[in-house]
């Protein structure tokens, strides 16, 4: 299996080798997590047959690789940042679960 973190850091690269790190260029891979997020929109859209033209083109399989992709890309786009995005992962993470303690575990009457 391959490790997100790490797959993200040869992406970028590869990215970097390619098209270079100007400002321009990082800016379009933050820009990219955008894209690949309207992806999941269309998926979800076609899974359930919203638009009746079309009726249900997609899949909840379809939905999920498309946040995956989405995820992916933020990776890399937080490795372009400069950050290690293990690190920036798991403090939003941290920060999320701080949150759930705060909320009663069961829900209230």
């Amino acid at each position: 299996m391959t490790d997100l973190f790490d797959l993200a850091a040869l992406v970028t690269a590869r990215l970097d080798a390619v098209n270079g790190r100007s400002r321009e260029e990082i800016g379009l891979r933050i820009l990219k997590v955008t894209e690949e997020a309207g992806e999941v929109a269309a998926a979800w859209i076609g899974a359930i047959g919203q638009n009746p033209r079309k009726g249900i083109t997609h899949t909840s399989d379809d939905v999920a690789a498309e946040l995956a992709d989405v995820v992916l890309t933020a990776l890399v786009a937080i490795t372009s940042l400069g950050h290690d995005p293990r690190h920036v992962v798991t403090a939003c993470a941290d920060k999320a679960a701080a949150r759930l303690d705060t909320y009663p575990s069961t829900p209230p009457e």
